[in-house]
């Protein structure tokens, strides 16, 4: 058992290790729920740090942001995946999070609730933390030099799922106001979801996302209510999707699914599915297909206008 403030000390200095940092990581924390949580329930003491730099035993969610050198206004809501049986932040999160900050890009880690640790709330736990994220991170825009305007998702698997379900529930109260904060918008400006868990429907209702969200045999009902597909209308935040036609986890027309119901709704999207990469690739594979995702990512992000003062350094990455 550990704090997760060290825990993520520790994933940064791993990455500078490897050399993949570009300089020490500056973090801060937020409290998601300084008056309590929604439903209650849940685990005691503090998150759980399991193999591969994963975290689990998540008894009060938080937000972790990372410093930028020279921030550019934008930021970023990061989720990392796992199941929803832990959090990647090691392998997923911290990395992403180096990414965006090096791009001028304020980085938010979310740390959410699992839905299998007792919530009484159960499936509508983790959602409520990603709506509530948001909504902290706008309410806090102004002290911290950020345009609200500008506030999107990263989710990566079954944090793909969370926020993309977030994203397409924005509109729909998960939880009853608690404060000041919950004036603000749970709507993102755009969304980024690579190999993310879409629908729990057969046939691709392998996953442990579907179990540990709705349980071994569900209704068709829900099912449905917890596929993102389902939630997509007019009006969302413009998407972009990535996933590996060689993933063994999460099939990768999962992402077609959802790039349809956007098609559908008019609402921009893009998606690339590369050949190789497998799954849980986070940044890029070495020596398969999904190594440049982020440059596409990159030049998709500079078209929405979400680099600011710091756009023009795109061209030299």
């Amino acid at each position: 058992m550990l704090d997760r403030r060290t825990f993520l000390q520790g994933a940064a200095a791993v990455l500078a290790l490897t050399g993949s940092a570009r300089a020490e990581m500056q973090t801060s924390s937020i409290r998601l729920w300084p008056n309590g949580m929604p439903g209650g329930g849940g685990p005691s003491g503090p998150p759980q740090g399991l193999r591969w730099g994963s975290l689990s035993h998540i008894a009060e969610p938080a937000l972790d942001m990372i410093r930028p050198e020279r921030p550019n206004g934008a930021a970023v809501l990061i989720a990392a995946g796992g199941g929803y049986t832990q959090i990647s932040i090691a392998g997923e999160a911290m990395p992403a999070a180096e990414w965006l900050a090096g791009l001028g890009v304020t980085p938010f880690i979310l740390t959410y609730r699992l839905p299998g640790e007792g919530w009484t709330d159960g499936p509508f736990a983790p959602l409520q933390d990603a709506q509530r994220a948001l909504r902290t991170m706008r309410s806090q825009a102004r002290p911290l030099g950020l345009d609200p305007t500008r506030m999107g998702f990263l989710g990566f698997s079954a944090g793909g799922h969370l926020l993309g379900l977030a994203a397409a529930r924005a509109r729909e109260a998960s939880y009853q106001p608690m404060d000041a904060v919950d004036k603000a918008s749970a709507r993102p400006d755009f969304a980024a979801l690579i190999y993310p868990v879409v629908t729990l429907k057969p046939p691709f209702d392998g996953t442990s996302s579907r179990r540990q969200l709705i349980g071994l045999h569900p209704t068709p009902e829900a099912a449905s209510a917890w596929s993102v597909e389902t939630h997509v209308r007019p009006g969302g935040a413009p998407t972009f999707l990535l996933h590996a036609e060689d993933d063994p986890i999460v099939d990768a027309r999962n992402s077609q699914i959802l790039a349809e119901a956007c098609r559908k709704a008019g609402i921009p999207v893009e998606l690339h599915r590369v050949a190789t990469g497998g799954h849980g690739f986070a940044l890029g594979r070495k020596g398969t297909a999904s190594m440049n995702w982020t440059r596409l990512a990159e030049i998709w992000a500079t078209g929405l206008g979400l680099f600011g003062e710091n756009k023009d350094r795109i061209s030299a990455l």
